[in-house]
């Protein structure tokens, strides 16, 4: 039943924001995970403000501005069709967490993953844990995910220089579909922030805002 009302929710979303319905799409509410382990979950206090408001203007969808909180072993997640996280440090999920996830994902949900520099060291094994049957794998520059309404032919963009590796896109992949995308060495979520809290040119701010949207056009879609 959860899956069922989903796919609804997501169908429901979907044409009313991308397929030019002249009735206003209905109201929808993304989320922010609060998770155990000590990382700093509530990190970017502006980000997703930024980018509802920003994703509303470029994309016409009717997303609520502020955004939830959930914790990832909770039962309402399944009302969020799009859940972002992110942090400096430890994340850790027990196996009834990991499995409320798996499910929120294979039910129709997109689960973002943001390194704000110092969560790959934990992350991956956690990743783990929620797909212990699914590799996380990078997602090639041709991936749908680059090219929804922004084009981005060289892969993820790069807003902070962190270790001076180049971006990337890493996914989880069920039935032909990225159910979970982890953000790598690019710091979307600091871009996604006032710009003057990190004095970030112009230019990153909105690069980071446009791939944003992105993901989101991505998940209300696919």
């Amino acid at each position: 039943m959860q899956k069922f009302l989903f796919s609804l929710l997501l169908f429901v979303v979907a044409v009313g924001s991308f397929a030019g319905s002249s009735a206003q799409a209905p109201e929808v509410k993304i989320a922010r995970m609060k998770y155990r382990g000590g990382g700093d979950w509530y990190a970017n206090v502006t980000s997703l403000p930024n980018l509802i408001e920003y994703a509303n203007k470029q994309l016409g969808t009717n997303l609520v501005a502020n955004e939830a909180t959930v914790e990832a072993g909770a039962a309402d997640i399944f009302q969020y069709p799009f859940v972002h996280a992110t942090g400096h440090g430890n994340i850790v999920f027990s196996s009834q967490e990991a499995e409320n996830l798996r499910n929120y994902c294979l039910g129709g949900g997109f689960l973002h993953f943001d390194d704000n520099y110092g969560m790959d060291k934990f992350i991956r094994s956690e990743i783990k844990k929620i797909f212990p049957d699914k590799q996380l794998v990078e997602l090639p520059f041709s991936h749908p995910v680059y090219h929804q309404k922004y084009d981005f032919g060289g892969g993820l963009p790069k807003t902070h220089q962190h270790d001076g590796k180049p971006p990337q896109g890493f996914g989880i992949i069920h039935e032909g579909r990225v159910v979970l995308f982890y953000s790598y060495e690019s710091d979307l979520g600091n871009g996604w922030e006032d710009s003057e809290v990190h004095n970030d040119p112009i230019e990153k701010h909105i690069a980071a805002l446009k791939m944003g949207c992105n993901l989101l056009q991505y998940a209300f879609t696919h």
